[in-house]
């Protein structure tokens, strides 16, 4: 068996494409006679027909959007799929004006999230006859992934947080249900635990100037009231500040007696108006 010594292509050398070192090119077989069924050729045993909605993160009445069972490389790889089992030379004119509609709408949503800077749009169809199309985001500022070559990527790069991966994945989700269908997909929950246990301080020693403290106005009020028959004490300042504030007035003070000589005093004689008020007489003098 001879060794192939085929030129490597020029995509070798291409800044975006993901290997490099000594290569060879495979040797190509022999084509078939009649090609092997793909996957889901009858309805019947049909992968895509038989999983439940629940499985996907977008569902309308015609079209569903699922996406990969764990977190890759890229920040978001989606595929768009038809309810009808059908592949794409299938559809009938309906289904067909929707898919050019449902594949920019996707390609948007996608587009809008934050670090995407391209979504690269596929189909093959060789692995599985139910019509789906690939979207595949490349990250901004990767220049390497550019063209051809992004699917290899997803494979080699980083796998991205699963966080960050549902939070895409609901945004897409709620963009798409903007314009009809069903939101299935959710973001990651707040992860948090509580303490099992509180711990309560335990009590200390009362300050014995704390008892004899007064513990809210009530009680300033209740200690400054004198008890009956005793001499009034002075009202409490706190409580004349809250009378004037309610428009309460302060009873004015008696004015203290005068220091005259009854002897020399001269008597008025009172006389009371038909209205209540007090005039004095002046006497003959």
């Amino acid at each position: 068996m001879s060794e192939n010594t085929a030129p490597l292509p020029d995509f070798t050398r291409w800044p975006s494409f993901p290997f490099e070192g000594d290569m060879r090119v495979k040797k190509l077989a022999q084509p078939v006679e009649v090609e092997p069924p793909r996957s889901g050729e009858d309805a019947s045993d049909c992968v895509a027909c038989g999983t439940p909605d629940d499985a996907y993160i977008w569902v309308s009445e015609r079209w569903r959007v699922r996406a990969m069972d764990r977190p890759t490389g890229l920040p978001m790889v989606l595929i768009l799929e038809c309810r009808s089992h059908l592949d794409l030379g299938d559809l009938p004119n309906l289904l067909a004006a929707e898919l050019g509609v449902m594949t920019v709408r996707l390609e948007r949503a996608i587009r809008s999230l934050d670090g995407v800077a391209r979504v690269h749009v596929n189909r093959w169809g060789d692995g599985s006859a139910h019509l789906h199309m690939w979207f595949l985001a490349r990250p901004y500022g990767r220049l390497q992934l550019r063209g051809t070559f992004l699917s290899l990527w997803d494979d080699i790069l980083p796998v991205i947080p699963e966080t960050q991966w549902r939070e895409n994945l609901a945004l897409v989700a709620a963009w798409l249900a903007d314009f009809g269908g069903k939101a299935n997909a959710e973001p990651a929950h707040i992860q948090w635990e509580s303490p099992a246990t509180f711990t309560v301080p335990a009590p200390t020693d009362p300050d014995p100037e704390d008892a004899r403290r007064p513990a809210n106005l009530g009680d300033v009020e209740a200690a400054e009231t004198p008890p009956a028959g005793s001499p009034s004490a002075p009202r409490s300042p706190i409580a004349s500040m809250e009378n004037q504030d309610q428009g309460v007035r302060e009873p004015a003070p008696k004015p203290p007696p005068t220091n005259h000589d009854s002897n020399n005093a001269r008597p008025s004689s009172e006389a009371t108006t038909p209205n209540g008020t007090t005039t004095a007489a002046k006497t003959a003098g």
